[in-house]
């Protein structure tokens, strides 16, 4: 993986992964979901232009909109 300035930090990352489900077996690394997700904030570029270090631009915006989502029906609870 390239590191990119909006990366996600060792330390970052273990405060972040307790709220994942790491026990699951998933074809791509949620690691590497997020850092680009972070990405796309960061540079403010397309969804289709994310670059090809990281996983495609629909896996990405897969869990980017689930999340999403997910947190939007948490405030409406």
């Amino acid at each position: 993986m390239t590191a990119y300035s909006s990366n996600l930090s060792d330390d970052q990352w273990a405060i972040i992964s307790k709220y994942f489900d790491m026990k699951r077996s998933r074809k791509y690394d949620l690691r590497e979901v997020v850092n680009g997700i972070m990405y796309l904030v960061k540079t403010g570029c397309q969804w289709r232009m994310l670059p090809g270090d990281f996983p495609t631009w629909k896996i990405v915006y897969y869990y980017f909109s689930t999340w999403k989502k997910e947190i939007n029906m948490g405030r409406n609870a």
